[in-house]
This record gives C-alpha cells, sequence and structure tokens, in this order.
C-alpha cells in the first residue's frame, strides 16, 4: 500500500493571532509553528495503515523552506519519504495551491507509482477554507469523501471504509482505490516522536521541489481578527449566605417552577 498525506505549516492553535496594519498577513513575529491539527492525525492514519498492511507512507508538502520541520516531524513518528514544495509566500489562493500539490502528486506518481489513498486535513487551522482538498481529488479524476472520523482498508482488500459523523449517528462510505479522503481532528491520537524517530528524521531526504502554477480566481480582500470574548466571574458569596442570592439566580434563569 502506498499512502500519501498532505500537511500544512499553521501558527500553533492556541496562540494569539495578531494581523498586519495592512490588514493582508498574519503577524508571525512572536509566533511559533506547527503542523495543522487534522492534518497531524492524518499522518497517524498513514502511520497506521502502514503498519497494519505493509507498505510506505510519504508527506507533501506546500510552503516556505522552514516548512522543512513539518515534514521531519512527520519522519520523526513513521513516515517514510517527504517532498516540500517551496514557495517564498504561504499566501497562496486555495485554487493555486491544489494545481500545485497536484502537480507534485503527478510527477512523484510517475516515478514510483499511483497513491492507493491521500489523505488531506478536512480544512487547514488557520484559512479554513475547505476547498484544497476537494480540488485536487477533482483534478486527479480520483473520489473524496470529507469530514471522515474513521479510515479503515476493507476485510478483502478492495476498498477503504470510511466513517464520518452525522447527527442522527454515522454514514459509511467505501472508496475503491486510488481515492482521497479528508479527515477530522481525533480519527487518531497521534504519537510522540520517539528519540530513535527524532534522530531518523534529520537523516531524511527532504525532496525539495518548485511550482510555477498561476494565482487562481479568488483573492484576499483582507484579515480580520475577531473581536475578543472576555467572560466574568461573579461570587454570590460563601457558605449559607449565598443561598438566597443562588436562589434568585435560578429563579432569573427560569429552572425552577
Amino acid at each position: 500500500m502506498r499512502v500519501l498525506v498532505c500537511v500544512k505549516r499553521v501558527p500553533a492553535p492556541g496562540a494569539k493571532i495578531n494581523v498586519t496594519p495592512d490588514g493582508q498577513q498574519v503577524d508571525t513575529a512572536n509566533l511559533g509553528f506547527t503542523m495543522s491539527p487534522h492534518e497531524e492525525c492524518g499522518v497517524e492514519l498513514a502511520v497506521q495503515l502502514i503498519e497494519q498492511h505493509g507498505g510506505e507512507s510519504h508527506v507533501l508538502t506546500l510552503g516556505i523552506p522552514e516548512a522543512d520541520e513539518q515534514c521531519r516531524y512527520a519522519a520523526s513518528i513513521g513516515v517514510n519519504q517527504a517532498t516540500l514544495v517551496e514557495v517564498d509566500a504561504m499566501d497562496w489562493d486555495p485554487q493555486r495551491t491544489a494545481k500545485a500539490l497536484t502537480e507534485a502528486i503527478h510527477a512523484i506518481e510517475s516515478e514510483d507509482g499511483p497513491f492507493d489513498l491521500i489523505v488531506m486535513g478536512n480544512e487547514s487551522a488557520d484559512t479554513g477554507g475547505f476547498q484544497v482538498g476537494i480540488r485536487v481529488a477533482r483534478a486527479l479524476g480520483r473520489p473524496i469523501v470529507q469530514g471522515l472520523k474513521g479510515v479503515e482498508l476493507s476485510d478483502d482488500g478492495s476498498s477503504f471504509v470510511c466513517r464520518r459523523e452525522i447527527d442522527t449517528g454515522s454514514e459509511v462510505y467505501e472508496l475503491p482505490p486510488p481515492a482521497v479522503v479528508g479527515v477530522k481532528e481525533g480519527i487518531t491520537w497521534p504519537r510522540y516522536p520517539t528519540m530513535r524517530g527524532r534522530l531518523a528524521s534529520k537523516k531524511l531526504d527532504v525532496s525539495v521541489v518548485s511550482s510555477d502554477a498561476e494565482p487562481g480566481g479568488q483573492s484576499k480582500v483582507r484579515l480580520v481578527r475577531p473581536e475578543e470574548k472576555v467572560s466574568e466571574t461573579v461570587q454570590l458569596g460563601d457558605g449559607p449566605d449565598a443561598a438566597a442570592k443562588v436562589v434568585d439566580l435560578m429563579e432569573e434563569l427560569g429552572v425552577l417552577s
């Protein structure tokens, strides 16, 4: 089996995100970076599939030279190969990104054969566009299902059984390879890199390629940072003295009949 995971370098979740004065970029001056969480789970999924069924895994990312760090992190937990589509800025539109990734996938497959499964994050943690995976799958002419919380190889090995949670339970899809899936955080529990894995990742030969993909029809107007919501805690009192205030509050909230 051959599995490819597409990942993205994004600001570390939980960090305070500021926007540059011109409203066009995220101010990265004091930010740490990591792999998008959905895709981190996708990397773990790929490693687990190869551990169970044999084969090789490959990670692909489009980013600035520092995105080499995300390739090596994937290698530290068991991914075998890595390719970086190197660009000079991260503000590529979804159409251009999808074109560049599709070109890179065609190039890899022309040398090593088709991937049975291409794993995408459901959406990236920074832009949340929900587009790149679908655009890549369409360009490759392969089926895709988004929002997945489970992916397994069928008993006879002829298809991938995919599960997507819905309000009333779950939906199950069977995708024949080669296929593309969009996975969500929680589909697996990412493992921590071992010391042996970290040392091995330093020796990984990351293939660096370029892309001449042209910008798409979408353009950024400006970034807007949402207003922070501040919550306040009010202490009603201590001990028995607070009982009357608690009753008044419950009446106000309508929880008393």
